[in-house]
């Protein structure tokens, strides 16, 4: 069942977004060669609960920590730890969620550590790319397929794979509700985009080929062919027949090119 937001509600959502945008800026300024994973979680933890929020993530189905680290080939689902140590060249993907006032936000980026390879630096380019143009067709009228297929499209023109196991979702006093948001699809079908819905959307980029594997914890989510990954999120409401507000990234301004 797909739960409609007021305006109200999207209102408690945007001031849980616009945290949790404050908390992954910091992060982001913050990753550096020589740093731990935990380092990382740490600091999430820290300013989560700095803002009077909760981490959505931790303790979510047994997860152990505040925040999603996911080096290199590792797609989602990263758990920091102390002896995983970032080095110059390497990529990271932070996911974070947290909880305030009974609200979620959920959003994700990927960042290079120190200077990075050209490939790399595309890689974290067109994902980003990937979400906007999908996120783009979130709009009254279109169809989940409209922003699968979308990100779809840029990604695979680009060369890139898109994996297909893990999926976007939809969000509000949980983090996981209704519906599935997938990053591939055709144009028209699925549900049909209405009014109040919020969702994140979540393209998983990867080099090489889509498929990924499980590891035996049960959460690190990789790369078969341990090619690298980039992973881009937002949180997003559907206010009308225009593009999504970005509740995760307060201010944001569509522009005609999108």
């Amino acid at each position: 069942m797909i739960l409609l937001k007021n305006s109200e509600q999207i209102a408690g959502m945007r001031k849980a977004g616009a945290l949790l945008y404050e908390v992954l800026q910091t992060l982001k300024e913050e990753v550096r060669p020589g740093m731990t994973t935990m380092d990382l979680n740490l600091r999430a933890d820290e300013l989560i609960r700095k803002g009077n929020a909760v981490p959505s993530f931790l303790n979510y189905n047994g997860f152990p920590a505040s925040l999603c680290t996911s080096v290199n080939d590792v797609v989602v689902h990263g758990i920091p730890s102390e002896t995983d140590v970032l080095k110059e060249g390497d990529i990271i993907s932070l996911d974070c969620g947290l909880v305030l006032e009974g609200w979620q936000a959920d959003s994700a980026l990927t960042v290079p550590v120190g200077k990075v390879s050209k490939a790399a630096e595309k890689l974290i380019a067109v994902t980003e790319q990937c979400f906007f143009a999908g996120a783009y067709e979130a709009r009254v009228g279109n169809t989940l397929g409209d922003i699968g297929a979308a990100v779809q499209r840029l990604a695979e023109s680009q060369g890139y794979g898109v994996v297909r196991d893990l999926t976007g979702h939809g969000i509000g006093r949980d983090m996981h509700e209704d519906p599935a948001v997938y990053n591939f699809g055709i144009p028209g079908m699925g549900v049909r985009i209405r009014k109040g819905m919020t969702i994140a959307v979540e393209p998983m980029i990867v080099e090489g080929d889509w498929h990924v594997d499980y590891g035996d914890d049960g959460w690190f989510v990789r790369t078969c062919d341990h090619k690298l990954s980039s992973h881009y999120e937002h949180t997003l409401a559907i206010v009308d027949d225009q593009p999504p507000e970005l509740l995760t990234y307060p201010g944001y301004v569509w522009k005609e090119e999108n």
